[in-house]
């Protein structure tokens, strides 16, 4: 089985005890499953293949941004990643064109269409639509939340790690999940909020109304004003062997891990260094799963240090100034080729390496979905954004931006309100990208208790300035965006301060004792079976590299730690001040395979698009699709739901095609997902081929935002009765 049985922070629920059939095979799912965590739990990665060239299919986006998933469940085509696997439900692939169904000659039947009022309408419950929404109430605003996942919280409930922030503003300190859990609870004591979940907006119309599908019911909500905060999908990457199954979004692997508690990877790779890739490279680690290596085209991550540093210690290579070249296998992903790209991130020739993998996460980035908000706006409605539909940051500035647009709305419905200045300000820091980093500074002592505080970026975070008794760690520099330092000599060794810190980024260093030796305590987040009182581990500095092999003395585990496990290693003294951890990656896992690709030299494999079509780098100079290196050859799948590819674009934008819509003749832009996936890599394309992206006309954005069968808008029950 694939299922998660043990996680060092999530509580491992419920029994697969519902019983549903896929392509006559007998599953079970647990409880409210969606069908696609259900089928990787069951070892099925493959859901279909394409009608066009029989290309298999499985998740991407697991978000129901995209159409990768569809399946066919009960007769009724679907995104396996939104619907809840049913008792007895029969799922099959989508494996060629569905014939369409005998006209039953009975009339399509029409049936009222129900109408909400409210004053505000917040579209998505995540950070920043709940802290809209309780502002809102706070000033008696009747607000409805409409959310099309099972639950409020948004990807604040994928989020085991404990957020970066301000204590007194944004939870700084608290795991995301529990975030979602308390800002949930507090909605649920907001009589003046109405919550909509499994809930989806679908469309804006000039009369001011918004069209929702709610459980498959289509009805329609008249607010006053619109708040939308939808959140970001994520942006995809073209390269030979993208559309393996195998390839997919860190969002979706981290619903899989830590929503669902199934592990779908062995041997997982990671494009992407912004904090969303350095993040699931953790969560992987935490779920058991090995991280092969990750590749940033920069040349340095654009996450925090603190994320990179926490594994790099643990054993994951990071590799700057590279990106993916081709994802290798047949049906499915078998390894994965990089390349070291140069300054204008084109590739430098000679310096592949292939590294056996069965599982590729893509994270270089996040697109707003704002789609709603424009389409709203050139209605003339009264629309506010918040959240990463707004400018793409943090949660810890999600929220405040959520509180922000509140208070807005609030005054402009007339409520006696305004914005205090320093909400702006404090949103203005939160949303900051990383500052810069220090040297590490750490004073030699030879004997005592003292915390070493390896927090060297700006970062807003000031939790452990926060938690310490003997107030001994101030903020250098800005009370929220410093760098905190160890002030004082007081220290009694509590170690509140190492449990605390959310970039796991402090030790307490203890050479009290006479002898060559001394103790340091380290952060660990992973199982406890991986440190035993008794065992050795290879301790290791800041960036990974091996300091000494380390006696584990104790593991301590308390409630005030929340599920942080804190380390005792006995070390020579003169080593303490370099130990910031210990490995538990075997070093081998990241070590390339030599000569060709595992998937060429596997008996009747392939490498699925390697065939080299002298495609250049990518193109420089334009901010939205910096980081987003890759090398697409002619062959690479460009638009997922049709299958076309690269050289097809290329050849339309060599005739002169500067309108998106003229590839609809490729039936490109023209699937399920609406050119919400393609476009930013089709830009791209016409970058790569020289064209002013002033001159290109985009696509036209469709009516529904999502997809909508016509009996759902009808209210006609036939398709729910199957």
């Amino acid at each position: 089985m694939h299922r998660i049985e043990q996680h060092p922070v999530l509580e491992v629920r419920g029994k697969a005890t519902t019983v549903f059939h896929f392509n006559g095979r007998k599953l079970t799912a647990k409880p409210g499953e969606v069908i696609s965590s259900a089928l990787f739990a069951n070892g099925i990665e493959v859901f279909g293949h394409h009608h066009k060239d029989g290309s298999p299919q499985g998740i991407f986006c697991g978000n129901g941004q995209c159409a990768q998933c569809l399946v066919i469940a009960d007769g009724v085509p679907v995104k396996s990643c939104m619907t809840p696997v049913k008792a007895g439900m029969q799922v099959q692939p989508c494996d060629g064109v569905p014939e369409l169904p005998a006209d039953d000659a009975a009339p399509l039947g029409f049936a009222p269409t129900r109408t909400l009022v409210t004053d505000v309408v917040v579209i998505g419950g995540g950070p920043a639509g709940i802290a809209a929404a309780l502002e809102l109430a706070s000033h008696d605003v009747q607000v409805l939340i409409v959310d099309d996942k099972h639950r409020l919280g948004g990807k604040l409930v994928l989020q085991t790690h404990s957020f970066f922030g301000t204590v007194a503003d944004c939870y700084a300190g608290t795991r995301g999940i529990d975030i979602a859990a308390k800002l949930a609870r507090e909605v649920e004591k907001q009589t003046r909020i109405q919550v909509l979940v499994n809930a989806t907006a679908v469309a804006c119309y000039h009369d001011g109304r918004l069209g929702v599908v709610l459980d498959g019911e289509y009805l329609l909500v008249e607010p006053k004003k619109l708040l939308v905060a939808a959140g970001a999908r994520e942006r995809a990457l073209a390269f030979p062997g993208c559309d393996l199954p195998g390839v997919y979004g860190a969002g979706a692997f981290q619903t899989l891990v830590n929503r669902d508690l199934v592990r779908p990877a062995e041997k997982l790779f990671i494009v992407g260094g912004g904090n969303v890739g350095l993040i699931a490279a953790y969560h992987a680690i935490q779920a058991g799963i090995g991280v092969v290596g990750l590749v940033e085209a920069m040349p340095a991550v654009g996450g925090y240090k603190v994320h990179q540093d926490k594994i790099k210690r643990l054993g994951v290579p990071v590799m700057t100034s590279h990106t993916v070249k081709r994802a290798n296998g047949r049906d499915r992903v078998e390894s994965v080729t990089i390349v070291k790209v140069d300054a204008s991130f084109r590739e430098i020739p000679g310096t592949d390496e292939t590294f056996e993998a069965d599982t590729l996460l893509v994270a270089v980035g996040l697109n707003p979905v704002d789609e709603l908000a424009r389409e709203a706006r050139r209605l003339g409605m009264d629309v506010y954004a918040a959240g990463d539909a707004l400018e793409i940051a943090e949660a810890s500035a999600a929220m405040f931006s959520g509180k922000i647009a509140g208070r807005e709305i609030a005054k402009s419905l007339g409520k006696r309100t305004d914005v205090p200045p320093e909400w702006r300000e404090r949103w203005e820091l939160l949303k900051r990208k990383p500052g810069e980093t220090h040297a590490l500074d750490v004073v030699p002592r030879r004997s005592g208790i003292f915390p070493v505080v390896r927090c060297v970026q700006e970062i807003p975070c000031d939790p452990c300035i926060h938690v310490c008794p003997k107030h001994m760690i101030e903020m250098v520099g800005d009370a929220v965006f410093g760098i905190p330092r160890v002030t004082g000599d007081q220290c009694t060794g509590c170690t509140l301060c190492v449990a605390a810190c959310p970039g796991l980024a402090i030790t307490l260093v203890d050479l009290r004792a006479d002898g060559p030796d001394g103790l340091v305590t380290v952060p660990f987040e992973l199982s406890e079976v991986q440190a035993t009182a008794g065992g050795h581990v290879d301790a290791v500095d800041i960036d990974g590299n091996f300091v000494v092999r380390a006696e584990v003395q104790k593991v301590a585990k308390r409630k005030a730690y929340d599920r942080t496990l804190l380390v005792t290693l006995k070390v020579p003294k003169e080593k303490a001040l370099e130990v910031a951890g210990f490995r538990v990656q075997d070093p081998g896992l990241g070590r390339p395979l030599a000569g060709t690709p595992l998937a060429e030299r596997a008996k009747g494999g392939r490498a699925r698009g390697a065939k080299a079509a002298g495609a250049p780098g990518a193109a420089p100079g334009n901010a939205e699709l910096a980081g987003s290196s890759s090398v697409m050859t002619d062959e690479t799948i460009v638009c997922r739901c049709e299958r076309v590819k690269a050289g097809e674009i290329r050849r339309l934008v060599r005739q002169g095609v500067r309108d998106l819509s003229q590839l609809k003749v490729l039936r490109c832009g023209m699937g399920a997902c609406g050119g919400k996936t393609c476009e930013t890599l089709i830009l791209r394309l016409f970058q790569e081929e020289g064209v002013d992206l002033r001159e290109v006309v985009r696509f036209t954005q469709r009516p529904l935002v999502a997809e909508v069968s016509l009996s759902t808008i009808a209210g006609d029950s036939r398709e729910q009765r199957g």
